[in-house]
């Protein structure tokens, strides 16, 4: 009987331990992903144009697809190689995050640029449209899991950055628990937003009171505003995400530490003169700040990115 009790003593303590572990995972896990936030805004943003033109029932499966390519770029390709990274070089963690920074700032730059010059993306489209569906399909696939491999590198990067213990298999657990995690609010969010305006149609045309239905042709009414305001934010979240991580970077590195304390100066007078929202103005100022910065060194990128390193990573790039 004294054996059985020891035994049961020995199980619960485990449990404690296995429920402790689970504790720190959740914590871990919702900490990266609030770090990771802005990356993820813009994720949410960007995704919807990669099933746009296509007939409505190829919306969710092309959807589909693109999480199964995430899924694999995080959890198999990013997930191991991050690791082992950390392991084996961990002063390399920062510069990569703030290459990721860089490119986020490129990327946020860019879209400020083409809403100035969209003839460059009418072009794209036009020579989309020579090819058949299925062939489009593929490279709207294809592409949408390029640009996502680039996010989710971002966001396992910052999340691991963030990840406090010391310990291999939390870690592991973590960047797991926060990948798809955010894979499933990702895509989960997209294929809810895609599809949106299908529901809107089913609702106006079929249900039976009158404020059902004007609420379907609310639904639809309102999915271009909501569109461009998930890619404003998107952009905007780019340029402050990237800026930030670039200039926290310069700072962690020694390399060049009075930008980010200055900046940061900054947001903590702005905050003292509005005592009653203190924390939101100064985080307000420093987000507006890295965001002005962030687009300077997008703008610069610019040609670099588009005449080397495009056609470069398009030949290096992982084929899916």
């Amino acid at each position: 009987m004294s054996g059985l009790l020891a035994l049961l003593d020995d199980v619960a303590a485990i449990a404690k331990l296995a429920a402790a572990s689970v504790d720190d995972i959740a914590a871990a896990a919702a900490k990266a992903g609030a770090k990771a936030a802005g990356v993820v805004i813009d994720d949410a943003a960007v995704t919807p144009k990669y099933v746009h033109g296509f007939e409505a029932d190829r919306e969710l499966p092309i959807i589909w697809r693109i999480a199964r390519g995430s899924l694999k770029n995080k959890l198999i390709i990013l997930l191991p190689g991050l690791l082992a990274l950390q392991y084996f070089a961990p002063w390399a963690i920062t510069p990569l995050l703030m290459l990721g920074g860089a490119y986020l700032c490129f990327e946020g730059a860019e879209k400020l640029v083409h809403v100035l010059a969209p003839h460059a993306d009418e072009e794209v489209e036009e020579d989309f449209d020579t090819k058949d569906p299925a062939h489009l399909e593929e490279d709207k696939v294809a592409g949408a899991i390029k640009t996502d491999f680039i996010l989710s590198a971002e966001i396992m990067t910052i999340a691991l950055a963030t990840i406090e213990s010391p310990s291999f298999w939390l870690q592991a657990a973590t960047l797991a628990v926060v990948g798809t995690l955010i894979t499933v609010t990702v895509y989960g969010a997209v294929a809810l937003i895609v599809k949106m305006d299908d529901i809107g149609l089913h609702m106006a045309a079929n249900r039976r009171t009158a404020a059902a239905r004007a609420f379907g042709r609310g639904l639809v009414a309102g999915m271009p505003k909501l569109m461009t305001f998930l890619s404003t934010a998107g952009t905007a979240a780019m340029l402050w995400v990237g800026g930030s991580i670039v200039l926290h970077g310069l700072e962690v590195t020694h390399l060049w530490a009075w930008p980010y304390e200055t900046i940061h100066h900054l947001a903590e007078a702005a905050g003292h003169v509005v005592p009653a929202a203190k924390g939101f103005v100064a985080w307000a100022v420093q987000a507006a700040i890295d965001g002005v910065l962030g687009l300077g060194l997008g703008v610069v990128l610019i040609p670099l990115a588009t005449r080397v390193i495009g056609p470069l990573w398009a030949r290096l790039s992982p084929t899916h």
